[in-house]
């Protein structure tokens, strides 16, 4: 780990505590680029941890501190995402496979992190699973099984599907609250738990949702239409 700090952050609002943690991939060529941009005071953007491709860990922020990587969105009741997550940048172009290196860093850390904050595993995300329609990252090609493998993500297993009628209402208690129309919604869903599956909304969706809404549900997301 390495520390190289931006000036690009501030007080945590209203007293919050981070209780997520949000994971992006850099969408540029190198490590060293992607840092000097969430360094730079012009670029009003940066995280609490980069990931290089070679494992290395650069911390900018401090973890208390509100970094500036989330932007608008929702998760559950959440709108002020950068006041209650830790972000984590992952350099990569959005369009590779994340190396070996990189994603046992990301286990390493992410468990610290989790440990230190309480951070239940639901709680761990993608930009894409807050700001659908906006974001994508950290992308198809992001292994979120093998998060799940060492308890630091969700992955489902698939239930009886409920009725599609309810498929807002479950992507919502699953914490993807943000306010979209259908299609986005499905698609960031997708993006998080079936990147490879098209078309319109079916029941293996409805299965996946039915598992996930139920068995980790997201603090305050009954509570939206």
């Amino acid at each position: 780990m390495q520390w190289h700090a931006s000036p690009n952050h501030g007080p945590r609002r209203g007293g919050a505590l981070p209780d997520m943690v949000v994971l992006h991939y850099t969408a540029m060529n190198s490590a060293r680029h992607a840092c000097a941009r969430l360094c730079a005071p012009e670029a009003e953007v940066s995280a609490h941890y980069l990931i290089g491709r070679n494992g290395r860990v650069t911390q900018m922020v401090q973890e208390d501190q509100r970094a500036w990587h989330a932007g608008a969105g929702r998760w559950g009741a959440v709108e002020d995402v950068n006041s209650r997550s830790i972000g984590i940048e992952l350099s990569n172009t959005g369009h590779e496979p994340f190396a070996a290196a990189q994603m046992n860093a990301l286990e390493y850390l992410v468990a610290g992190i989790v440990e230190r904050w309480n951070i239940p595993a639901a709680r761990v995300i993608g930009h894409s699973c807050m700001a659908p329609g906006r974001k994508i990252d950290p992308g198809p090609r992001f292994d979120w099984q093998r998060l799940a493998r060492r308890g630091l993500a969700v992955w489902p297993c698939p239930a009886d599907p409920a009725p599609r009628g309810v498929f807002r209402r479950l992507a919502n208690r699953a914490g993807f609250s943000a306010p979209v129309d259908d299609a986005t919604l499905l698609s960031a869903v997708r993006l998080r738990f079936a990147p490879w599956r098209t078309g319109p909304l079916g029941q293996p969706d409805m299965a996946i949702l039915t598992d996930i809404a139920h068995r980790f549900p997201v603090d305050g997301a009954d509570d939206q239409p």
